[in-house]
């Protein structure tokens, strides 16, 4: 039987990648999809496909960013402050603590959506690395994850992971790319999960 694979671009500190990241985890475990984490510079894939950071974004699609963010918020029973303490923040730090997990051959999954939680339910800055450490912990991982993360280097895999979703066409977090075919947005679940079915 051929494996089925799966790219997963996300940022661990977007607010979408956080609401659908357990849905999409449980969504490839039914499928036995190989999952291919790619936590990328999404303010890099921003600067190429006419992003913006959300503070430079028009007042009317930031007020209605906050709304979506509410409704989705209860509509899936998902603890979520949609204006927390440390964001925008710097992901860099945790996201190579993610990376040299995945080197060590350890699922990302259950670390990055610690690191997701942290922002969006638990107002804690994950650019510090206390709580980087912390978090590695709660999570049951290896603390020397957290200090070979800052040896030189690391970052250039997260560096590789924005070129492919820059050379997938991918303009934002998460984006789901499955047999070439991009699905943007945590509320595309449903339209990948058909897909999925198709076979």
């Amino acid at each position: 039987m051929t494996t089925k694979t799966i790219d997963y671009y996300l940022s661990i500190v977007s607010p979408y990648t956080y609401l659908g990241h357990q849905r999409f985890v449980a969504l490839a475990k039914k499928h036995s999809l190989t999952v291919n984490y790619k936590p990328a510079d999404i303010m890099k894939v921003f600067s190429v496909s006419g992003g913006l950071p959300v503070k430079q974004r028009a007042p009317q699609r930031q007020a209605y960013r906050l709304t979506e963010l509410q409704r989705w918020r209860d509509f899936l029973g998902i603890p979520l402050n949609p204006e927390p303490k440390y964001f925008p923040v710097d992901d860099l730090p945790a996201t190579c603590v993610v990376l040299v997990a995945m080197k060590a051959g350890a699922d990302p999954s259950d670390l990055i959506f610690r690191y997701l939680r942290a922002v969006w339910a638990e107002d804690r800055n994950v650019a510090d690395m206390a709580t980087i450490r912390a978090i590695v912990k709660e999570a049951g991982g290896d603390d020397d994850w957290v200090d070979a993360s800052q040896e030189s280097g690391v970052d250039a895999q997260r560096d590789a992971n924005s070129r492919d979703a820059i050379g997938q066409q991918v303009f934002g977090a998460p984006t789901y790319v499955y047999n070439g075919e991009l699905f943007w947005g945590q509320d595309r679940l449903e339209l990948l999960a058909w897909r999925l079915e198709q076979g």
